[in-house]
């Protein structure tokens, strides 16, 4: 990876000779429907904006393979919206092998690059993970046939320019999987339709049940369900077997806050051959489907408009030297250009913005919802924490020690009492901080969604309650109603999710 790591900075280092390109995010972005406003019991919520949350500052990573990409250089490409895309399921139900075929699709990876990587594949006895290998970030990932750290890669359609972010399914990376639906403004969650798969993915304790819980909290307000493998023979395009998966998934998807008929669209696909991926699959295959291909229901997709003028701010997932400091992060609210002064958060520190860089271009202008790399001049690399906040100096974003919270309790360890004293971990946009809970201060009902008027001590699996919680960092949040994408979290204990929430009020004696 280390001579990879110097080719990749050599290409921008070379493009930044060529003089910048103007990107005029803010102008290009359509005024979509309107967020739903906030219910209180969070099952319910619609959740219409995305964070960003992550644990070590390694873990986001550009892929090797689609390096050729070109950004969007031309007058066409820069109207064209701008969406993430974040690949969830189940281990083996066939994400980076889908995303990779996404990718050969659209002529981001030549037959040659395909050739090699299916020689590589048949070489080590593994002839179907030839497309997933597009996808993986590392040799690691290869040998072990399994995604652990977040791939991303770009593609175009017609109207969209999309990133995908392809997470780990395996339960041992769920920490990287947030870090990858938190930068991402709709999700394609994988479900395999083999025998014996799907079961295993949505039993209890299947990965498909969490990444659901978790892309909803984080604030991936829609969802495209992908029924892949179709043409395993144990389904042979069977209308049975899918109209079985999504009679189960439905209620399943109810449960979790999304609006099944409005938010969540399904579809049959093969992610290996690339069947009803570009263009709709034969009848002669599949007589009984009538609805769009992959493709096409990724550019019907529509997403909450985002404010270009809003306060900055920017969650940094990443940083590292390279001519300076260079952020990594995605745009939350406002624009970030050439020669703004920002704010580093919570250290308070004054940077001067050098250079942005969307996907491998240097642009002008980025908007909200763009994936960026950001030189900063005015701060050293080792002074900045995953977790930051690039913010604007007009209106800061606030740190703070502790904050009211509104959690709903999913799924407490066995013996497990949540009361005043319960610690666990927080992740809330790129934040991931050990957080314990100062106070239980009232019990929601879930019927009247009011308060309870008895005193709560300790509450169990299903209440919504308000709480204290307290870190022992100071951390930069907002309250939900103010950035719902910076005020939505996650509360996780031994590798498991425990409860969601939103951040309700912030303590104004502890912030800064």
């Amino acid at each position: 990876m280390d001579i990879e790591e110097e080719i990749r900075s050599l290409q921008l280092d070379s493009s930044e000779d060529n003089n910048g390109v103007v990107n005029p995010e803010a102008a290009k972005l359509e005024q979509i429907e309107e967020s739903d406003k906030m219910d209180v019991d969070l099952n319910n919520e619609a959740h219409k904006e995305s964070q960003s949350v992550h644990v070590e500052p390694s873990k986001v990573k550009e892929i090797s393979a689609p390096e050729d990409i070109e950004g969007p250089e031309d007058a066409e490409g820069d109207k064209k919206r701008h969406l993430n895309v974040v690949f969830i399921g189940h281990v083996d139900a066939g994400k980076s092998t889908t995303g990779g075929q996404i990718l050969f699709l659209s002529g981001q990876v030549d037959d040659r690059t395909i050739q090699k990587y299916e020689k590589e594949a048949k070489d080590k006895s593994r002839e179907s993970w030839y497309m997933a290998y597009i996808m993986d970030t590392n040799e690691e990932e290869r040998v072990k046939g399994k995604t652990v750290e977040v791939g991303r890669a770009h593609f175009e359609t017609e109207t969209t320019r999309f990133t995908i972010l392809d997470a780990p399914g395996h339960k041992s990376y769920v920490p990287n999987m947030i870090s990858g639906a938190s930068q991402a403004d709709i999700g394609v969650l994988v479900i395999s339709a083999r025998k014996g798969e799907f079961e295993t993915g949505y039993e209890r304790g299947g990965q498909t049940r969490e990444h659901v819980q978790l892309a909803k909290t984080l604030g991936v307000s829609k969802l495209l369900v992908v029924v892949n493998k179709m043409d395993d023979p144990t389904v042979n395009w069977s209308k049975e077997r899918y109209d079985e998966i999504e009679s189960k998934m439905i209620p399943f998807l109810r449960s979790s806050g999304y609006n099944v008929k409005k938010d969540v669209h399904f579809l049959p696909l093969s992610g290996l051959v690339g069947l009803n991926m570009k263009t709709r699959v034969d009848k002669s295959l599949c007589s009984w489907w009538n609805g769009p291909c992959l493709f096409e229901a990724l550019d019907a997709i529509e997403v909450p408009f985002r404010d270009p003028k809003g306060p900055f701010r920017m969650p940094i997932i990443d940083k590292f030297k390279d001519m300076g400091t260079v952020v990594m992060g995605k745009v939350e609210s406002g624009s970030v250009r050439e020669g703004d002064s920002l704010l580093v958060m919570p250290n308070k520190a004054q940077v001067k913005v050098f250079a942005v860089y969307c996907d491998e271009n240097k642009v002008k202008l980025a908007g909200p919802g763009e994936n960026v790399r950001v030189r900063l001049s005015g701060i050293e690399e080792e002074d900045i924490i995953s977790g930051f906040v690039l913010s604007s100096i007009a209106k800061p974003i606030p740190a703070v020690y502790e904050f009211v919270a509104q959690l709903q309790i999913l799924e407490l360890l066995d013996n497990a009492i949540f009361t005043a004293g319960y610690k666990a971990v927080l992740h809330i946009h790129s934040i991931v901080e050990e957080c314990e809970i100062i106070e239980l201060l009232q019990q929601i009902d879930p019927k009247t969604k009011k308060p309870m008027k008895k005193k709560v001590l300790f509450v169990k699996n299903g209440a919504v309650v308000v709480c204290r919680i307290q870190v022992n960092n100071l951390i930069c949040i907002e309250k939900f109603s103010d950035f719902p994408q910076l005020g939505r979290f996650t509360l996780r204990t031994e590798g498991k999710t425990v409860a969601m929430g939103k951040v309700t009020d912030l303590n104004s004696a502890s912030s800064t």
